[in-house]
């Protein structure tokens, strides 16, 4: 069959969401039911977040990877279901996130804890939290249990482990590379092999497609921080630098750090320290000089040619270029 995914465009995205619209759409009626409560405050806050929109590409990931390994029988309520328990986790990670780097803007709009304030929203996150719980319970699968058990912990392992990061700015690649793994990259990874697992494949389908997962969470994080320092503020729907305003040292800056000459490298060290936006020029420059930018870049595409690889077992069909498609999508949007 024709590759419809294989070269990179502005329409990568929409041809993928295309295909996933069916699922999506049953998703997003499944997450609207499911997020009710007779708390008025947990309803407006949820209301907020998921009119927000945003691309949902974790629960896509799960249909995707569903389509990709179903039998003649298609995909199932319980991927529209899991795909649910994913977005339910990551929204709770981003009211919790938002509160602890003190953001007033995502997805060009106003935070939950700008409008309603830091209690409300962390307690709407432990809400969305135990509602994920609900749904894997009722799923009544021992090994889907666990799976989410052990990412929700290694999640808040991650969120510790940034934490210590903060204005630290002896933070070094691996450092950095392991912040991601926990806080991006199981979420991708298990639900892609969640949506696997829906479809009843063996054990090797469901670790290729964990191997995918994972890989693409690296991809799309590590472009993610390069876009904080490269893409319009407008596109990107949040302040640009805001990584360096909350002392978060991501690749392009520990790049420029490893590689300036002594006298740079103390003012980015101080930059990071202080949280200091004023020196963003200089950031920009030191990043600019010492190619950090090209090389953040090269190790995003690294792991999406590692995403990609990890399907190459799998049998063609459309969903499977979509999932190819979204490695190359992950390294290559501007916002």
């Amino acid at each position: 069959m024709a590759d419809h995914f294989s070269t990179p465009s502005r329409g990568t995205l929409p041809r993928i969401q295309a295909l996933a619209a069916a699922d999506m759409a049953a998703v997003d009626s499944l997450i609207r039911n499911r997020l009710a409560s007779d708390v008025v405050l947990i309803n407006q806050i949820a209301e907020h977040i998921v009119s927000a929109g945003g691309k949902r590409l974790r629960p896509m990931l799960v249909v995707l990877a569903g389509q990709a390994t179903a039998t003649s029988l298609g995909t199932t309520a319980d991927h529209h279901q899991l795909a649910a328990i994913i977005e339910f986790i990551h929204t709770s990670t981003l009211l919790h996130d938002d509160v602890v780097d003190e953001s007033d803007l995502r997805r060009g709009r106003s935070t939950a804890n700008a409008i309603w304030g830091n209690a409300a929203s962390v307690l709407v996150g432990d809400f969305l939290y135990s509602r994920s719980f609900q749904l894997m319970v009722e799923l009544d699968r021992m090994e889907v249990m666990q799976i989410l058990a052990d990412t929700t912990n290694r999640i808040a392992e991650g969120e510790v482990l940034q934490l210590l990061h903060v204005r630290n700015p002896d933070t070094d690649e691996a450092a950095y590379l392991r912040v991601i793994e926990r806080k991006t990259a199981v979420l991708f990874a298990a639900g892609t092999r969640l949506g696997a697992l829906a479809s009843c494949a063996d054990a090797d389908t469901q670790q290729a497609l964990y191997d995918y997962g994972m890989a693409l969470g690296y991809a799309f994080q590590i472009a993610d921080d390069v876009l904080d320092y490269t893409a319009d503020a407008a596109d990107l729907g949040k302040n640009l630098g805001d990584d360096l305003a909350e002392g978060k040292a991501t690749l392009p800056l520990i790049h420029a750090i490893t590689h300036s000459d002594p006298a740079t490298r103390e003012r980015l060290r101080q930059a990071v320290q202080e949280g200091d936006t004023s020196a963003m020029p200089e950031v920009l420059a030191a990043i600019h000089a010492t190619g950090g930018l090209e090389y953040s870049r090269k190790r995003a595409m690294d792991y999406a040619a590692e995403a990609e690889a990890a399907l190459a077992g799998l049998p063609q069909s459309e969903a499977l270029e979509a999932l190819r498609g979204l490695a190359r999508y992950a390294v290559e949007r501007t916002h």
